[in-house]
């Protein structure tokens, strides 16, 4: 049989809370290390609000890296007018063609789509 404890519920309360206080501290290391680590990077504002304004990701992400479409095109070993048609949304893109330029820019396919 399990050993059982009984506390006072004001006790619990502040275990439960002094947990939810590492938790948030283990959260927020993990982030800082990921950003020092480059495992994460911090993207300004404007950025992402332009992809949640609709525009394409590819583009954003292109001008984020501070690239023209010719730079991309090199980078990655893409075409140039197929960066042009899945910026304007006229083609989608094989995954190959997505892999690489996601490899180009640094970032994961799903970033680009």
């Amino acid at each position: 049989m399990a050993d059982m404890v009984t506390i006072p519920r004001a006790e619990y309360d502040r275990l439960v809370a002094a947990a939810e206080v590492l938790s948030d501290i283990d959260a927020y290391d993990r982030a800082k290390t990921a950003l020092a680590t480059g495992e994460e990077e911090l993207i300004p504002a404007e950025y992402v609000d332009r992809i949640l304004n609709g525009e394409s990701p590819l583009r954003v992400w292109r001008a984020y890296r501070g690239l023209t479409q010719v730079k991309l095109s090199e980078m990655s070993g893409v075409n140039r007018v197929q960066i042009a048609d899945i910026e304007a949304g006229r083609k989608n893109g094989s995954v190959a063609t997505l892999k690489a330029l996601a490899g180009a820019l640094g970032v994961t396919i799903d970033e680009i789509v």
